[in-house]
């Protein structure tokens, strides 16, 4: 199913001998190295996983208790959910190093579900419900989906790959401004410096050191920055301290599924949704381990997030979907090895089983996630960067798609209310900027470089150099069909 190994770095000095001639993300690494850096990936993508629960438990009303649980069996899901991913068997999984977890464009609708349903204690069986229907189908789909991928040329997936790092980085700004926007201290200096801290630590890991360090600089730094938050009150070693230390999510804890028309159709359309994200994070994953993603590829990763999805609501998890996220911390430390996203997986799973462990991760302030965050997220918008560079913006066309998409992209997160007057089923597609950059993109590129003649004088215009006589030099181009 995997692509071909192209030229590639050499081989991890850490590498087993006999993995030396495998693809690197086919590469098993040493012990603590998988461990450290599957750890890596659990902590740059913890505080998105819990989110979603906490809120949608809140909403509903649970238990301190309670929110535990849900939280604890969100890791346990997800870590199922990227072993599926990752590993893979038979056709489902695209066996690249991506994480899955619960995706936050359900988190609107199941509010919305929440808010509508007479009896709280009905909410999550409804939600679950739904979510077990609209995963089954997108199973199905998934195939058909990702026939979708011919329309995915560089100038597409770059622009993309870009909208997902710029998506990305409001989430650690938020981050970086504290844990709670309503209080007071919200966005003060003290957050500010230790996310600004912990962004210099980072830094000056992947500048001044070499070989395994570098390669876990977000991991020491999130480590370090903890630490020093630790005087300022900021570390909260609560959780550690209360939560249980075995738990295991037992199925239906809240009750039977329940199947309401509504409800589905809401979690199908926010499944069409994540199933366009998981496609461009595919794409874009697959630019950056050299291991481009082909159709097979995307129709498996897309049954193993369906799938992960529809299995999820069994264990009291929501629907799950590929953490753009970890693509950055990919990017940023080469380590391409799908076994060290596993490894990660099995974290995750743990955690679920162990909330007192799971618990210590939720011990890092938001803040130092926040500065973690610039350099991981940032390292997605420059691989799309990259990839732009190869999709022939020296064509005017081309020029107009990404400029236009980007600007599509952009307008949920410059503008959050700018579609407000939209219905909610609609608000739901059009407030994710990665999935109308990306149909924008799509569309556009079908238009300008598909339909029709489209001819090859479409250099982007320049002005002239002194001296230069205006001439017809572009008359000679002849066009041609795409």
């Amino acid at each position: 199913m995997a692509a071909k190994p192209q030229v590639r770095n050499a081989p991890d000095a850490g590498s087993a001998p006999e993995d030396r001639e495998k693809h690197p993300v086919d590469e098993t690494l040493p012990p603590l190295k998988m461990l450290t850096s599957g750890l890596q990936h659990v902590a740059a993508m913890y505080a998105g996983v819990v989110a979603p629960p906490l809120i949608v438990g809140a909403a509903v009303g649970l238990s301190g208790t309670e929110l535990t649980f849900l939280t604890g069996a969100s890791l346990f899901t997800a870590g199922l959910a990227t072993f599926l991913q990752t590993l893979g068997v038979w056709k489902i999984g695209a066996r690249l190093p991506f994480v899955n977890g619960v995706t936050f464009a359900g988190v609107a609708p199941m509010l919305a579900i929440v808010d509508t349903t007479e009896n709280k204690a009905d909410a999550l069986p409804v939600i679950f419900g739904a979510i077990i229907v609209a995963g089954l189908l997108g199973f199905l789909a998934a195939p058909w989906f990702s026939r979708l991928v011919r329309f995915f040329p560089p100038v597409v997936t770059g622009t993309v790959i870009t909208l997902i790092g710029v998506s990305l980085l409001p989430v650690a700004f938020g981050w970086a401004q504290g844990p709670n926007p309503k209080a007071e201290d919200y966005g003060s200096t003290t957050f500010l410096s230790l996310a600004g801290i912990t962004l210099v630590v980072v830094l000056l890991l992947r500048r001044f050191t070499r070989g395994f360090l570098k390669q876990v600089a977000v991991l020491v730094g999130l480590v370090i920055g903890t630490l020093i938050a630790i005087p300022f009150g900021v570390t909260d070693f609560t959780p550690v301290t209360e939560a249980d230390i075995v738990g295991f999510p037992s199925p239906f804890h809240f009750g039977a599924p329940q199947f309401a028309l509504a409800a589905i159709i809401s979690m199908c359309v926010v499944m069409l949704v994540s199933m366009t994200e998981s496609t461009a994070d595919m794409l874009a994953l697959g630019e950056i381990v050299d291991r481009p993603a082909d159709e097979k590829t995307i129709a498996a990763g897309l049954r193993a997030d369906t799938l992960g999805s529809a299995i999820s609501p069994l264990f009291n998890g929501f629907m799950c979907s590929a953490f753009a996220q970890n693509i950055g911390l990919v990017a940023m430390t080469r380590i391409r090895s799908r076994f060290v996203v596993a490894c990660g997986g099995g974290f995750l799973v743990l955690m679920g089983l162990s909330p007192v462990a799971a618990s210590l991760i939720s011990v890092v302030p938001r803040p130092v996630l926040g500065g973690a965050g610039v350099v991981l997220f940032g390292s997605v918008a420059a691989s799309g960067i990259q990839t732009l560079v190869k999709a022939g913006l020296e064509k005017d066309n081309n020029v107009l798609i990404v400029a236009v998409s980007l600007a599509v992209g952009i307008i949920p997160i410059t503008k959050p209310d700018f579609y407000h007057a939209f219905p909610e089923t609609a608000q739901i597609i059009l407030d994710s900027g990665i999935s109308t950059g990306c149909v924008a993109a799509v569309l556009l590129n079908v238009v300008f470089n598909h339909l029709g003649h489209r001819r090859d004088d479409d250099d982007v215009t320049a002005p002239m150099e002194p001296g230069e006589e205006i001439s017809g030099h572009h008359s000679a181009k002849a066009a041609h069909v795409h």
